[in-house]
Parts: structure tokens; C-alpha cells; sequence
């Protein structure tokens, strides 16, 4: 019986990915392990890299290759459809965190069956500052929109028990958030200190573009927080409109301006704005859930490859 699944999403790794499994496949653990490939529609050579890896050690493998690029989230939620572990861990193909660190993991969770999520952590992150700049504003935001804990940081190198997975893959949306739908569902976490390398080869696939959807995805997918801000945001500029319309009435008998040109111009600057930024937020939620209600596909399979 599996009792350990990794999860591998991949993109741009065909130089990478194949060395990584085999690293993975020679772990020293008695229990049984599976290991499943996620090619997230990699432009380079990653899916033939990756049929063309074997299975060795009594290693379960599978291969899945989407018919298009979804994201990390999205691959990582296909991978986790998958997964028959008790526990399943998953883990970026660019060696940034070693592959025996998966062992420390595994026997952390293992031996704290009260925790059912456990995250690592790192002295150093050696990511691109871009990226390291994201994830701290992503870490300290998170812990107002889904309610983080404050001395929790949110890798993508994590362990979570089937009880877990089973919940969480059950969010069929076409935007998940994994640490989101972790939070809405247990609060028994727990965490680990592990190493962190530079990466080996290529580059992040993370962009700028890439960051902002997956933000997109923490504010309107798992808070209604915009919304409040919206709110708190209109009153503001709603009292801040009518001190600035005194202040108009005033200047009016001190001073010579044109009749009427303060008022109008003050409130043109402050509603205008103020009602797009609304109605951009109202926007964002309302074709957010179009597209869900229209059945926007969370990930789309197009060849599966199972070997035992």
C-alpha cells in the first residue's frame, strides 16, 4: 500500500526533471512511494523527458501532461487527484529544495499524526529577489485576507495528509489557491526547518503577470475582504468629499476663484475614481463567478501514464 505520494509540478524543467526523479527514487524509505509528474503544457522538452523516465525501486509513477497551461496551483491540484499516499508531499522540479529533504518532511509528519499539514521553512530563501519580494507580500497579506497564522510561512514545499487532500480536491474552481483551501479546512499545522539552494538551471517560471494571478486568486477567491475595503474606501472618500466640500464653501468668500470650479473638480477626482476601483473589484468577483457557474475547467488531462 502507498503510504508516501510526491508531486511534482513541471514546467521548463526537461533539463532538470529527470535527474530529480531519480533522486527521488533513490531515497532511502521503507515505505511505499509514488511519484506523479505533472507537465503543466512545458514549451520546452519536458514531456518526452518525462515518458522516457522508468520506474525503478518498486516506484509507482504517474505521468500526467495538460492540454494547456493552467498554473502551478492548477497542476498541483491535478497531481493531488491522483495521489494515493497517506501522505503527499509536493515539491518544485528545480532542485531549490533538495530532494532528501523529503525525508525529513515525511518522517516529521509521520511521527505527528495530530498535525494534518506540515510546511517548511528556510533560514535563506535563494530564490530571484522578484520572487522573494512576492512571497513576503503574499505571507504578510495572506494573514489578513485567509487568516494565517503570523509565524506561518506559506511554501509550496509542504506535506499534507489524504484527509486533506481528499477536502481540498473537491473544489472543482477554475482558480484554486492551495494554501487557501488548506486554511478552510484545518488549522492543525505545523512546520519544519529545511535547506534552500540556488537554482540549478534556467529560470522561474514565476513572472510578474504569473504573481498578480495568484494574489488575484488568495483576495477573490477566499475573502470577501475587497469588498470590505471597497466599502471602508467609499465611506473614506465619501467624508474626505464632504470636508473637501466646506473647505469649497469657504474658500468661495476668501478667495477668487471661478464659482464653482473647487467643488466640481474635487468631486470629479475623488468619486470617479473611487467608483471605478469599486466597480473593478465588483467586476473581478462577478466574472470570477461566471466563469465558475459556466464551468471553466480547473485543468484539462490530455495524456495519462501509469507504471508500477
Amino acid at each position: 500500500m502507498i503510504d508516501l505520494s510526491i508531486v511534482i509540478p513541471v514546467y521548463n524543467g526537461a533539463s532538470s526533471i529527470q535527474r530529480l526523479v531519480h533522486h527521488l527514487q533513490n531515497l532511502k524509505i521503507d515505505d511505499e512511494i509514488e511519484i506523479i509528474l505533472v507537465n503543466d503544457n512545458s514549451p520546452d522538452s519536458s514531456w518526452e523527458k518525462i515518458k522516457s523516465i522508468e520506474s525503478i525501486n518498486n516506484t509507482r509513477l504517474v505521468k500526467i501532461n495538460l492540454s494547456k497551461n493552467f498554473g502551478e496551483h492548477n497542476a498541483v491540484m491535478a497531481g493531488y487527484a491522483h495521489a494515493k499516499g497517506n501522505f503527499i508531499i509536493n515539491i518544485d522540479d528545480d532542485f531549490q529544495n533538495p530532494p532528501s529533504e523529503v525525508i525529513k518532511v515525511y518522517q516529521y509528519a509521520k511521527s505527528n499524526p495530530d498535525l494534518d499539514v506540515v510546511y517548511t521553512f528556510y533560514d535563506t530563501k535563494k530564490h530571484h529577489f522578484v520572487r522573494n519580494i512576492g512571497s513576503k507580500f503574499t505571507n504578510y497579506i495572506s494573514g489578513f485576507v485567509i487568516d494565517k497564522p503570523k509565524d506561518l510561512y506559506l511554501s509550496s514545499f509542504r506535506c499534507i495528509n489524504k484527509y486533506i487532500v481528499d477536502k481540498i480536491t473537491q473544489y472543482n474552481g477554475p482558480y484554486p489557491y492551495i494554501d487557501g483551501l488548506i486554511l478552510q479546512f484545518t488549522s492543525r499545522i505545523g512546520k519544519i526547518k529545511v535547506d534552500h539552494h540556488h537554482r540549478e538551471d534556467g529560470r522561474s517560471g514565476y513572472t510578474l503577470r504569473k504573481l498578480i494571478r495568484l494574489w488575484l486568486a488568495m483576495f477573490l477567491n477566499f475573502s470577501v475582504l475587497p469588498l470590505r475595503f471597497s466599502s471602508l474606501l467609499g465611506f473614506s472618500l465619501s467624508f474626505f468629499g464632504l470636508i473637501m466640500a466646506i473647505i469649497a464653501v469657504i474658500d468661495r468668500f476668501y478667495s477668487d476663484v471661478p464659482s464653482g470650479w473647487t467643488s466640481i473638480m474635487s468631486g470629479i477626482m475623488i468619486f470617479s475614481g473611487a467608483q471605478l476601483l469599486m466597480l473593478g473589484i465588483i467586476g473581478e468577483y462577478l466574472g470570477r463567478l461566471y466563469l465558475t457557474t459556466a464551468g471553466k475547467p480547473q485543468h484539462s488531462i490530455c495524456e495519462i501514464i501509469e507504471s508500477d
